[in-house]
């Protein structure tokens, strides 16, 4: 418990209204979550203002507001904190309030545009293996050992963020594997927290509505090796790197600590060899300073042979024994709606994958031109309030590697999904020569008539949502989950 006058003296140029001696018991950004003496912080967005929550809060038995308001409205006996800049605010008072929890684990946070995710789940297999207890954030979901829990971004904001850790350091956690995007590190969404290890996995376009370039994009992304190269409570910090990506110079110049490359074409401390890419699977060995390691997987593709290696260079820099890591890797079987394979009795394959930039439809559809018998049927489409500059060249993508290509709606949110249709087919168009397309804005629809065209040694690859069960529409948000539609189109085939 701290008082509002200490978290007031953290920060330049702050305003006190009230008691200044007003005892904080914890911070709360959602007025539904607020406990008796909570601190409601009165975060404004592009969709709600906190400031009109106020009330709701100080009924929950909020003792204080922190807002960026000289002369907010405030209810009888409720004290305020009056700062000038919101994000840089939070970034210093959150993580001091909670005594930086992450200094009492092992931190290992990953960024890139792909491989993110798989990533985490391999490295998190490896540390249970080894024996750990395990925190997961990512993409997907929280897990705080086997428990898991539901997430709304992939790195959640600096006060769910340290309330997560809080509750990790009360489970006994050893290491959280956690992803860290590119918002996340723009709008320090991970100040305070201490990383032991950092891995970039590779850097393509996307969010480029958000950043605008893809050298601004690259810059944040080298944010995370500024963060792991500072010194802190803990020992030991590694930057390891995927030495084959150009933006990997970028990496190492903010990467003042210990550094392990990785990669299969250029020369590096972890080196694949002999690559094997089957439907079933991946075989390949690993070379570096600890020997060798063959591997025989159950993940196919060469994007999982560089998951893996980010992997086994994670788990190398925390000192795991080279047998655990083997031992984990081989039993590795996936992860949700990444390459995730729909099995059923018929005689072609369908795959659904989270595949949503140039790069990550690149990937999953080399993959399948190396075990497809057959024709590959594309289907997918792009997010709406998203990078629209990509839309055309996942156009192109998916009609120079596919058969047949279906364009439909992903998550169209507030746009007009037949617009980002139109912006998609452009790029269509210049590549498909005289294959057939189609452009389905219903995406039940789409995927029905895909599964209605496929024959024997076909692959149907469904792309864009991956494990995601739900739908963004213009103004609701509705269940959709493409395994559980592709399951469906199979059974009335």
């Amino acid at each position: 418990m701290k008082t509002l006058e200490e978290i007031a003296l953290l920060v330049q140029g702050t305003k006190v209204i009230g008691n200044a001696g007003t005892k904080i018991s914890g911070i709360e950004h959602d007025s539904r979550k607020v406990k008796p003496g909570d601190l409601f912080i009165c975060m404004e967005g592009a969709h709600f203002d906190g400031n009109n929550f106020i009330k709701q809060a100080a009924e929950k038995g909020a003792s204080a507001i922190l807002t960026t308001r000289e002369n907010p409205d405030l209810p009888e006996g409720i004290s305020a904190l009056v700062v000038g800049d919101m994000l840089n605010t939070l970034a210093v008072v959150v993580p001091y309030f909670y005594d930086y929890p992450s200094k009492h684990m092992r931190v290992i946070g990953i960024t890139g545009t792909n491989g993110k995710t798989t990533t985490t789940y391999m490295i998190r297999s490896i540390l249970m293996q080894a024996g750990f207890k395990v925190g997961l954030i990512g993409t997907i979901q929280i897990m705080i050992g086997d428990e898991t829990f539901p997430i709304h971004n992939t790195t959640p904001n600096v006060i769910d963020l340290q309330h997560i850790f809080v509750k990790m350091r009360e489970g006994n956690v050893d290491f959280v594997v956690m992803e860290v995007s590119s918002h996340a590190l723009a709008e320090h969404r991970v100040s305070g927290v201490e990383f032991d290890t950092a891995i970039f996995t590779n850097l393509t376009q996307d969010h480029l509505d958000y950043h605008k370039t893809l050298e601004n994009y690259c810059r944040t992304k080298a944010k995370l090796f500024d963060i792991v190269s500072r010194s802190g409570r803990k020992t030991g910090k590694t930057a390891v790197i995927n030495i084959d990506d150009p933006a990997s110079d970028e990496m190492l110049k903010h990467s003042h600590c210990g550094i392990m490359t990785y990669g299969i074409e250029k020369n590096s401390d972890l080196h694949a060899d002999n690559v094997e890419v089957k439907a079933d699977g991946t075989k390949f060995k690993i070379s570096g300073k600890f020997g060798e390691m063959n591997l025989n997987l159950h993940v196919t593709g060469i994007f999982n042979v560089y998951n893996v290696l980010a992997a086994v260079g994670a788990a190398l820099a925390e000192k795991i024994n080279p047998k655990d890591i083997s031992t984990a890797l081989q039993n590795f079987k996936s992860v949700p709606g990444r390459f995730e394979r729909i099995f059923a009795d018929v005689p072609f394959t369908v795959i659904v994958d989270y595949a949503h930039t140039p790069d990550g439809m690149k990937n999953v559809l080399q993959t399948a031109k190396k075990i497809v018998e057959n024709k590959i049927i594309t289907v997918f489409g792009c997010g709406g309030d998203r990078d629209n500059t990509k839309r055309p060249i996942m156009g192109r993508i998916a009609a120079e590697m596919s058969d047949i290509v279906i364009a439909t709606s992903d998550n169209p949110r507030t746009e007009d999904p037949e617009k980002i249709l139109e912006e998609v087919e452009v790029g269509i168009k210049e590549k498909i020569g005289g294959k057939n397309y189609e452009v389905i804005p219903d995406r039940r629809t789409a995927i029905f008539r895909a599964v209605k065209l496929a024959n024997a040694g076909d692959i149907v690859m469904i792309l864009g949502k991956g494990h995601e069960d739900y739908q963004i529409l213009k103004d609701k948000t509705i269940h959709f989950d493409d395994r559980e539609v592709a399951r469906e189109a199979i059974a009335r085939k």
